[in-house]
């Protein structure tokens, strides 16, 4: 009996070694898991952080080239107007030169060449100057009534719809931007909350290694030590598919 009594002794006391060398293992793992998810938490936030701050200046970029691009625009169809305005007094003096020239009054057609000289070249801008054939070398009424019988001369720009929209695209350029800022602002606002939910995942994994120690039984711990390093590995694995912010920070 007194050595069957040892023989249980003596394992009884491997076993309690043997579950004193696992636990040694999972505190010292559960320590550097702590630390590793502590690191990864604060990076988590610091990510996060410059993906909400990229978004607040995204938006505030977004709203500001948004009232340039809208201003531009308006001051755009202002100058459509004005031009329009201009051609058809451009058109009234072609009509008086025309008629005067058909019915031979040299007068009158010298009088309309000459004020459409100084209409020519005192108003019309280089890019309706272009489309009209119109020269700013001119320097007489000769030239003015050799630029008649150009056929461009007599087709108003405004018929084609390439040059009027011409004049929105600097509007249209801004506004793109506009968009394009706010569409990364949204980006931004999307990949900080998804920080955001990583960093709750290791508060999560956290908890669970802090409460390993808790536990009496080895295979309690192991337990919950498995869920937190499953946990854990999610959470980096997720974490490695968010976009990291395109400036800010360390990210220049």
């Amino acid at each position: 009996m007194a050595e069957e009594e040892k023989v249980v002794e003596t394992k009884e006391t491997e076993t309690c070694e043997k579950t004193s060398k696992k636990d040694a293992i999972i505190e010292v793992f559960t320590v550097i898991l702590l630390g590793i998810t502590a690191l990864l938490t604060a990076w988590a936030s610091y990510v996060g952080s410059i993906h909400g701050g990229n978004q607040a200046t995204n938006y505030a970029k977004s709203n500001n080239l948004s009232a340039d691009g809208n201003s531009m625009y308006n001051e755009a169809a202002m100058k459509v107007m004005q031009d329009m305005q201009l051609w058809n007094q451009i058109s009234e003096y072609q009509v008086e030169m025309l008629y005067a020239e058909s019915i031979g009054d040299e007068d009158t057609l010298e009088e309309a060449a000459y004020k459409m000289l100084f209409v020519g070249n005192d108003s019309i801008p280089d890019y309706m100057a272009e489309e009209i054939g119109w020269s700013y070398d001119f320097e007489n009424s000769a030239d003015v009534i050799a630029w008649l019988d150009l056929d461009e001369a007599m087709i108003s720009p405004f018929t084609d719809e390439e040059f009027k929209e011409s004049y929105y695209d600097e509007a249209r350029e801004v506004l793109a931007e506009s968009t394009e800022a706010l569409t990364q602002g949204q980006q931004d606002n999307a990949n900080g909350d998804k920080f955001t939910l990583v960093t709750v995942i290791y508060s999560v994994v956290l908890f669970l290694l802090g409460i390993v120690g808790v536990f009496k039984i080895t295979r309690n711990k192991t337990i919950v030590l498995i869920i937190s390093v499953v946990a854990l590995i999610a959470a980096v694995v997720f974490m490695f598919t968010i976009p990291l912010p395109t400036s800010g920070g360390i990210f220049g």
